[in-house]
């Protein structure tokens, strides 16, 4: 039988999720049952009568196996503990939670009720980085850029763990999550919020890869690009478009001449990402595969964005930035 499913939360994101569970439903991968918001009129639409509206997650307990949780931050720990812990396999949008507490509670009822944890850690699905993860070895030095136009989402949240921790997380996985932190340095500034707006990290990692990045989300234009080197290559993301190359040099053409310069532009399956993310959450849950994106790699992410903001507010203090409002109150 195909996993019963439901999505908690349908604001912005949360309806993307809805209108892939309904895809997959239509395609005979799952079984759609219930879309819940504490909204009940938001709920009604996007259930839009093909499924039943509910506002009280706990009603999802012995009637679905497997959720999408995009609820804000500071909700993930208690519905995602409550679920798991009643066996309901859960997908929960990243930060994994607000505090590295909460994280690991949901990890310890991950394994209490037997259930899988993934973290929507997005990129890693995007189809450019698809591509180049097999071709990844050794990473040295990173330039990342991910600058977004201001909207009015997300703003319960920094800019760091709301755009930076996608970074974050990419770099931990291309290096090796077992690979030490070994330095951490951040600034950041609020711009139009009472939160970070604006920031820029480098982080340093016992293998000798550093990596600098910078995210906004008070730019005039969007970028997400990611450059980075290793022995060789220069490789070059954008997540944006979807593409990537690896320029490696070449030989050179006669004696004392310089190297030349290989360009090759990697093969790119184009699909969307979030149905990716979703499919090998259901995939994995139904068939007892290891999760795609842990709850332990999601902590780590969570980890080191909250030392990014840690090192923020030093700086901010240090330097005599404006008042950062609530952010490390």
């Amino acid at each position: 039988m195909p996993l019963r499913t439901a999505v908690v939360g349908v604001g912005h994101l949360g309806r993307q999720h809805a209108r892939i569970h309904s895809d997959l439903a239509a395609e005979g991968l799952t079984q759609l049952a219930f879309v819940c918001d504490l909204d009940e009129k938001t709920a009604s639409e996007i259930a839009a009568n093909k499924v039943e509206s509910i506002t009280d997650w706990r009603k999802l307990i012995g009637r679905v196996d497997a959720v999408s949780l995009a609820v804000p931050t500071e909700s993930h720990g208690e519905i995602a503990c409550g679920l798991l812990e009643a066996g309901i396999h859960v997908l929960v949008e990243k930060p994994i939670a607000q505090t590295l507490a909460e994280a690991d509670e949901m990890i310890a009822a991950a394994a209490k009720g037997r259930a899988l944890l993934q973290v929507g850690h997005l990129e890693r699905f995007n189809p450019a980085l698809v591509a180049l993860r097999p071709h990844v070895r050794d990473p040295v030095y990173f330039e990342i850029h991910r600058i977004g136009e201001f909207t009015a989402r997300s703003l319960d949240i920094d800019v760091v763990l709301d755009l930076m921790i996608h970074d974050l997380d990419i770099v931990q996985w291309l290096v090796g999550e077992d690979v030490e932190v070994t330095e951490l340095h951040a600034v950041g500034i609020p711009i139009l919020t009472n939160k970070v707006d604006a920031a820029n990290a480098r982080v340093e990692f016992s293998s000798g890869a550093v990596a600098n990045i910078t995210a906004s989300r008070v730019g005039t234009e969007k970028i997400r690009k990611m450059r980075f080197f290793q022995p060789h290559d220069y490789v070059a993301v954008d997540y944006a478009t979807k593409r990537a190359s690896i320029s490696s040099l070449a030989p050179p053409g006669a004696e004392g001449a310089w190297p030349g310069v290989h360009v090759k532009n990697l093969d790119v399956l184009d699909v969307e990402p979030l149905r990716a993310e979703i499919l090998a959450f259901v995939e994995a849950a139904q068939d007892g595969l290891p999760s795609p994106v842990s709850g332990i790699e999601g902590r780590n992410a969570l980890a080191l964005a909250l030392r990014a903001l840690e090192r923020i507010e030093e700086h901010a203090t240090k330097v005599q930035v404006g008042a950062i409002g609530k952010t490390f109150s």
